[in-house]
């Protein structure tokens, strides 16, 4: 079975964002990435693979050619498998402990790698802003590895979600206290502001507290740090004191 016309469209359409709205779906690309995503509860809605014993009984698996494979891959370097997922209904944000906010990060791999990150250390809940790049962007999914099926993600308005939260909000900032000094509750909103210009103004105003990490040697001339770099030091702190 080959890859037919409409389906080599459809795929190609969920590189953006309002045809993955409109069908409802997104895709995964490799055999590990593709696997995590088979042992979650995401519904599958197709798997498009080069070789007939990756995924044997199902009729939702067609064996395709690598040529129609790097038709609709965006990998570099296709990888043996692509399959389409649903993507899942809204989910309701969770409250217990740390929670990480994003204030319009559009890098998707920055977003793919706090994704993971978020995983690592254990963040259940991972809030968006409504200008946060799309966690189902193609490039988002491959950089996520698989985590995405483990954090809770969720796109809201972050000024009326701060308003509306009890817990102590931490700002992410180049002159914040020194995040190796601070004493970090257990309970809190890291909140990481956009790689060009850093948290916005009305975001800002809504933070009581900020974090900062220092930097070392003689030049200190880095202007500075990656935002999914700066997340994961300021993760590994919070775990560390709190």
């Amino acid at each position: 079975m080959s890859l037919s016309k409409n389906q080599l469209k459809l795929i190609t359409s969920l590189q953006q964002k309002k045809y993955r709205v409109k069908s409802n779906l997104f895709f995964a690309e490799g055999v590990k990435v593709v696997d995590e995503f088979l042992n979650s509860n995401l519904e599958l809605e197709q798997i498009f693979c080069v070789d007939d014993s990756l995924y044997k009984n199902g009729e939702n698996v067609t064996v395709i050619s690598e040529v129609e494979l790097k038709k609709i891959s965006v990998l570099k370097t296709p990888n043996k498998v692509l399959a389409l997922f649903k993507i899942p209904s809204s989910k309701l944000i969770k409250t217990d402990g740390l929670v990480l906010a994003l204030d319009e990060v559009n890098d998707p791999g920055n977003l793919g790698t706090i994704i993971r990150l978020c995983d690592w250390f254990g963040i259940d809940q991972l809030v968006c802003s409504k200008g946060t790049v799309d966690c189902y962007n193609p490039k988002v999914v491959q950089a996520s590895m698989g985590s995405l099926t483990r954090v809770n993600i969720v796109y809201t308005d972050l000024e009326t979600y701060l308003k509306a939260t009890e817990k102590p909000t931490y700002a992410s900032l180049m002159n914040g206290e020194n995040v190796y000094k601070s004493k970090l509750p257990k309970d809190a909103v890291l909140v990481m502001g956009n790689e060009a210009n850093g948290i916005s103004k009305p975001i800002l105003k809504l933070l009581n507290n900020s974090v900062s990490i220092p930097r070392f040697g003689d030049l200190k001339q880095a202007e500075s740090l990656n935002v999914a770099t700066a997340t994961a030091i300021l993760l590994s702190e919070f775990r560390r004191l709190s």
